[in-house]
């Protein structure tokens, strides 16, 4: 089987969501990524949702069964004298390790950057946080980085009702740059021979994914509010309703204009000020009504199909279960079956990078220190077990 990082072996001492997130887009592109477990309860992660009859499957929680994929699992107790000796000789042939603990936390243990790299000169270091290496007091978990970043005061529909995202971008965006970051200082390594530490702050990526919005903001001196689903500079770009539904659309190059015209009849915006987007910025509140009193006279699909023919970018509101039914998401293997030890099956997200001549494989969380004298023996040639009971 040929994945883009099967020599990688990573260390992974995270949980909840942000650490997890990256680790498995690593272990998903073919690291070994080995979860170091306090023994016999394991990360908080395992542990969500694993007594929900709706979220659970055999026991283990929709979080680890999706985020634990393609793992393995060790415990070690690295408060113990014996638990820290251990990870540390897993560090001397390691070559990448990633936490998001507090900031402190790390280097109380004696398991920061400085500590590691004189056990391993190579080994690349990746600590996630919410606010970075310099921050020590503030708690940080998505909401809140979502309203420290200005991101929920431009979400929603009105600025007396700041809403947070349906998704925990906060969490998953901090994710993609660690794994951006991991995979940059592995490159580097290559050139330079030795290894590096990876500080991400979950408050600098979120305000990195504010991009033009925020040389906006320095250039007027302005805070822009939030305006549903509208665009600030296109008209129209909105969603609205169907007759069994909701449509979305998006003018943003002026050739599309004349084609919305067309294919939904609006033979009264037809205007010599709406040909221009400054014109039509001016006449939104207008446009979007007569736009609205079109499309709700019939379904999604059927103003889809007539949008489609005439090339003006459109799209529906799915509920999940519909856009796990999309048939191009489905060709590219996007929604996978992870076999349980049980025999059932647990869909879920595939790995969206798709790399060539490169395969795709999904293996089932890993139980509690299921890996332990494998992993003890695969890397160091020693033997050892770690109580269960």
């Amino acid at each position: 089987m040929k994945q883009s990082l099967e020599s990688i072996k990573v260390l992974d001492l995270t949980h909840m969501l942000a650490g997890p997130y990256t680790t498995m887009i690593l272990a998903d592109l073919g690291a070994e990524v080995v979860k170091i477990e306090q023994p016999k309860t394991g990360d908080i992660t395992r542990n969500l949702l694993k007594d929900d009859p709706k979220y659970s499957l055999d026991g283990i929680g929709a979080y680890h069964l999706t985020l634990g994929r393609n793992k393995k699992s060790v415990e070690l107790d690295l408060k113990s004298d014996q638990g820290l000796k251990l990870f540390k000789e897993l560090v001397s042939v390691a070559d990448v390790v990633v936490d998001n603990f507090s900031q402190g936390v790390t280097k109380r243990l004696g398991i920061d950057h400085e500590n590691l790299k004189d056990v391993n000169p190579k080994i690349i270091t990746c600590s996630i946080s919410g606010f970075g290496d310099t921050e020590v007091n503030r708690p940080a978990y998505d909401n809140l980085i979502q309203g420290y970043a200005g991101a929920m005061s431009i979400t929603g529909t009105d600025k007396e009702n700041p809403v947070k995202s349906g998704i925990p971008i906060a969490d998953l965006g901090a994710g993609l740059y660690a794994v951006i970051g991991i995979l940059s200082a592995i490159h580097s390594r290559e050139k330079n021979n030795s290894g590096e530490h990876v500080d991400i702050s979950m408050l600098d990526t979120q305000v990195s994914l504010l991009t033009y919005m925020a040389t906006m903001h320095f250039l007027s001196g302005e805070s822009p509010e939030p305006i549903g689903n509208q665009h600030m500079n296109h008209v129209p770009f909105n969603s609205y309703r169907t007759s069994d539904g909701f449509i979305q659309i998006g003018v943003v190059a002026e050739d599309f204009w004349p084609s919305l015209i067309k294919a939904l009849d609006l033979k009264k915006l037809d205007t010599e000020e709406n040909k221009l987007r400054i014109g039509r910025l001016k006449n939104r509140e207008y446009i979007d009504q007569a736009v609205q009193e079109v499309f709700i006279t019939n379904t999604t699909k059927h103003w889809l199909k007539i949008l489609q023919k005439h090339r003006v970018p459109c799209g529906p509101i799915n509920t999940l279960s519909e856009t796990f039914k999309d048939e191009d998401l489905l060709k590219r293997n996007m929604i996978v079956e992870v076999l349980q030890e049980s025999g059932a099956s647990a869909r879920m997200p595939g790995n969206p990078v798709k790399i060539s001549n490169h395969d795709e494989e999904f293996r089932r969380s890993p139980k509690l220190g299921e890996h332990t004298s494998e992993i003890f023996k695969n890397w160091l040639d020693k033997d050892i077990s770690v109580d269960q009971d």
